[in-house]
């Protein structure tokens, strides 16, 4: 880390601290904030109260949460910018804008263009039997939707959320990670100016506030992170039977054909790797490539960071690991290996005291090392050999079903066999990542990496309750089927059994 560097650092603090005691002297709506299990079961009674007396059923008043939301993010980015960096001890502003700012500001353009349609009542087929009557299905509000966002990408996993439960006609509840406390500091504060309490509110507090919150009772839950957590967040969820939408992130496997561009898919596998530092519930976990491509995979590797974060200790594009505790998780799997198969693609040795780990290549690990059994959240990635095609569609399919799957290669006949032969959260072909920003593809897990899908309509349909209305005709013939049962009753009885 540079001096130029830590005076950023400092800078970014002060910029924000600055800005906190600012928004501090300010009169603060009631019930915008809490910080204690009280505080937020109060919140929740009066958003639930809320919900069941006057629920949103018009377009405008979405729209206008929506606009709200916009201005929010378009007031105060460099703010949330400057407070993202600040707690993982420094993340790129590139990064920030490319992964969170924009995907948020495009799915609120999308809801915006599109949620007035999503909300109007669809005509649904009948059978000829019933007819002239008609079948609708009319999407409401659930009511109060919780959200249980992670520290990896606060503000897109905070907003995207938001955007479908707005749309939907929903009032929210937003819990911010304890690992990212300043970035949730100012994000509460600016949701308290943007939005009445009566629409959105922000929970701030430690794992017993977040553990007492997954205990409400919503009328739905979204929680992203871990899946060991994530099966506490479902058994917390279950007495009052609220449902819940789990995204769990998991060993997200590459599979490289053989034949496949080998130069083109390390671009776009060490962009995904590299991204947040790897710190990406989607990055590429692991690398299933045929041994004779090993090398050849590891000097473009080493290639590509040359090219890319040149000097990497003081590369302002290059993020670091959140916390000690995180740094200390990832530099375990390495010391584990002992140095065998470990490849640095850069001449910099990771480093505690800045929480810079540099991208790293594993080559051929064992399959009970712990880089090989947890998800790696961090720029470690695994090469593991495969020799036939459906070696690697085994190896793939005899672990829990990962968030992504991204396969590379020309040969559609191999690219359908992946796409038929393997479940997956979601899938990439010749890319990664990017599907999570495809607001009309549903996004969400499978088994062990979550369940449930949301983004654009998904998320719209996820987050509302689905009415489904018969209108019976003022003209028709059911009344010719009421008992006694005589001959008629047989007579058309005999017709629709056939």
């Amino acid at each position: 880390m540079t001096d130029n560097n830590q005076t950023s650092y400092q800078a970014d603090d002060q910029i924000i601290a600055q800005t906190s005691d600012h928004m501090a002297n300010k009169p603060k709506k009631p019930l915008s904030i809490s910080r204690t299990i009280e505080e937020m079961q109060t919140q929740f009674s009066r958003l639930h109260k809320l919900s069941r007396h006057q629920p949103i059923n018009d377009w405008m008043t979405r729209s206008e949460q929506l606009d709200n939301l916009e201005l929010l993010l378009s007031d105060n980015q460099e703010l949330l910018t400057k407070a993202i960096s600040a707690d993982f001890g420094y993340r790129s502003e590139s990064e920030t804008q490319f992964a969170e700012l924009f995907p948020s500001f495009t799915g609120i353009s999308h809801a915006k263009k599109y949620g007035k349609k999503w909300m109007k009542p669809r005509r649904a087929a009948i059978s000829a039997l019933y007819m002239p009557a008609t079948n609708e299905i009319q999407p409401q509000p659930l009511g109060v939707v919780g959200i249980m966002v992670p520290w990896n990408y606060p503000l897109f996993l905070a907003v995207g959320p938001m955007i479908d439960a707005l749309a939907a006609g929903n009032r929210i509840m937003v819990k911010m990670s304890e690992a990212a406390p300043k970035f949730a500091q100012a994000f509460a504060e600016v949701v308290a100016r943007y939005f009445s309490p009566d629409m959105v509110c922000v929970v701030l507090g430690e794992v017993d506030i977040a553990e007492e919150f997954s205990k409400l009772p919503f009328d739905h839950l979204l929680y992203t992170g871990s899946t060991a957590v994530g099966k506490k967040v479902m058994a917390a969820a279950a007495p009052n039977l609220t449902p819940v939408t789990l995204e769990l992130g998991g060993k997200s496997p590459v599979i490289i054909l053989d034949g496949a561009n080998l130069e083109a898919a390390v671009n776009r596998v060490m962009m995904g790797k590299t991204l947040n530092a790897g710190q990406t519930c989607i990055a590429p976990d692991y690398v299933l490539v045929q041994r004779k491509h090993h090398q050849q995979f590891i000097s473009l590797a080493k290639d590509w960071m040359n090219k890319h974060y040149p000097n990497i200790s003081d590369n302002p594009d290059y993020s670091r690991i959140i916390n000690t505790q995180q740094f200390k998780r990832v530099k375990g799997y390495l010391d584990q290996l002992g140095g065998e198969g470990v490849h640095q693609l850069t001449d910099v040795e990771p480093n505690i005291d800045s929480r810079l780990m540099p991208p790293i290549i594993i080559s051929e690990p064992d399959s009970d090392s712990e880089v090989m059994q947890n998800e790696i959240f961090a720029p470690l990635l695994p090469l593991v050999h495969y020799d036939t095609l459906d070696d690697a569609i085994d190896y793939v399919n005899a672990r829990p079903r990962p968030l992504a799957l991204y396969v590379f290669g020309d040969n559609q006949n191999e690219i359908e066999q992946v796409r038929s032969h393997t479940v997956s959260g979601g899938m990439c072909i010749n890319e990664v990542v990017l599907h999570v920003v495809q607001h009309d593809l549903p996004f969400g897990g499978v088994g062990h990496s979550g369940t449930g899908a949301y983004h654009g309509q998904a998320g719209f349909e996820r987050l509302s309750h689905m009415k489904p209305i018969f209108i019976q005709s003022k003209v028709n013939g059911l009344n010719l089927l009421l008992p006694p049962y005589g001959g008629l009753f047989k007579k058309a009885m005999a017709i629709m059994l056939k």
